[in-house]
């Protein structure tokens, strides 16, 4: 595929590319020949990239969505939620040169984080609790980048443990909000903005964003670590 526009984002190893005026979001794969979850391989230029599919990361809909996320090659990233492995194998595409440490609690999805780790030396899985982080802080260095997207009810709180013991001062934390998982008998609105409340004293909340139409009653906030 030659006749092609490759448009750099603020992500290393993240582009969009454009093809007959259609738009799609692709990462340089990090092993070439290897899919995770069936997504699509696109070579360009003698160089191989794979789709990121927004309706199955909340990540990618959030950079589709217009965030001014920015994530260096070099980076290390603590990911928590990290489930069969989907998007932090984009993460570990972005981070080439850096580290994705990915906790999940879930043994059946462990098993699958695990089979998807092997080829990507840069991505580690550990079988945690992300309410718990004291059980893994042997297994983390500080990092630059905290993501989190975990269906669990403190979410705020559950950032705020991971913060203060792992995300360097100054550094990024992307809390995925999901209200329904909070508690599904307020409004979405009501549960999203007692979540970010929580954050005040800690982190500066540099965006908000809505992630409708790929994931319905999602907020991704995007915060500095006071």
């Amino acid at each position: 595929m030659e006749d092609v526009e490759l448009i750099e984002t603020r992500l290393d190893n993240v582009f969009i590319l454009v093809d007959n005026a259609s738009k799609k979001l692709i990462t340089r794969n990090l092993t070439p020949g290897i899919q995770v979850y069936g997504e699509k391989l696109i070579s360009v230029k003698n160089v191989e990239y794979r789709q990121w599919d927004p309706y199955r990361s909340k990540l990618a809909s959030m950079i589709l969505k217009g965030s001014s996320i920015s994530l260096k090659k070099d980076g290390e990233v603590l990911y928590l939620g990290a489930a069969n492995g989907t998007t932090a194998s984009h993460v570990s595409d972005i981070v080439s040169l850096g580290a994705v440490f990915a906790v999940e609690i879930s043994p059946r999805a462990m098993h699958d984080l695990i089979r998807v780790s092997i080829p990507r030396m840069n991505l580690i899985p550990i079988l945690s609790d992300a309410a718990h982080p004291n059980s893994y802080k042997n297994m983390v260095t500080q990092v630059d980048f905290l993501y989190q997207d975990v269906a669990q009810r403190e979410q705020a709180k559950i950032a705020i443990r991971n913060t203060e013991l792992f995300l360097k001062k100054d550094g990024i934390m992307v809390l995925i909000i999901k209200s329904r998982s909070i508690d599904s008998a307020k409004k979405p609105k009501e549960v999203i903005d007692n979540e970010i409340n929580k954050l005040g004293g800690f982190f500066r909340v540099l965006e908000l964003i809505d992630l409708e139409p790929y994931h319905s009653d999602h907020m991704a906030v995007m915060a500095r670590k006071m």
